[in-house]
């Protein structure tokens, strides 16, 4: 029994880096053809990579003997868990929503110049990376200024250059 469990799970680990590899050739030639930004295609590819990852694990549980209610405790435990940290830090959740408004729905991309028209501390820079909790904007004098998502929806931001 035990090498049948080790014969599916090398299957199975061997199948998870076949299926990635096409799967994400695939994915990165559909967005290429969609002329989608490069930082999108990597968040998109990272989203898909992490799908395949939690059916891998799924699979290998199955294989050595966990019981479905054993994987819904253990699903359901970490949800709550989850479900905790962020009503405690509820602007994680706010950042990580506006992440994904900014993805999709906001004028700016990496590589453009915007000014942030703050009353207290206005500034202007290029964005050089937008992650799920910050924008990160570099100044003409160098320095790298973050700023919660959840704010860059809240200032007005003026985009001066866009990146071709």
């Amino acid at each position: 029994m035990l090498k049948i469990q080790i014969i599916e799970t090398v299957v199975v680990i061997g199948a998870y880096f076949l299926i990635s590899y096409v799967i994400m050739a695939f994915v990165n030639n559909a967005l290429k053809k969609a002329e989608m930004h490069r930082s999108r295609r990597k968040t998109i590819m990272r989203v898909s990579n992490l799908l395949i990852t939690g059916l891998v694990f799924i699979f290998l549980s199955a294989i050595w003997g966990l019981k479905q209610n054993e994987i819904a405790v253990f699903v359901s435990t970490l949800i709550t868990a989850l479900g905790i940290a962020f009503f405690a830090q509820w602007s994680l959740l706010s950042n990580i929503t506006s992440s994904i408004l900014i993805f999709f729905n906001h004028p700016m991309r990496i590589g453009d110049t915007i000014k942030v028209l703050d009353k207290d501390y206005p500034f202007e820079g290029e964005i050089v990376d937008l992650t799920y909790f910050f924008m990160h904007v570099r100044t003409p004098g160098g320095e790298t200024i973050t700023i919660p998502n959840s704010q860059v929806l809240q200032k007005s931001i003026c985009v001066i250059s866009k990146r071709e």
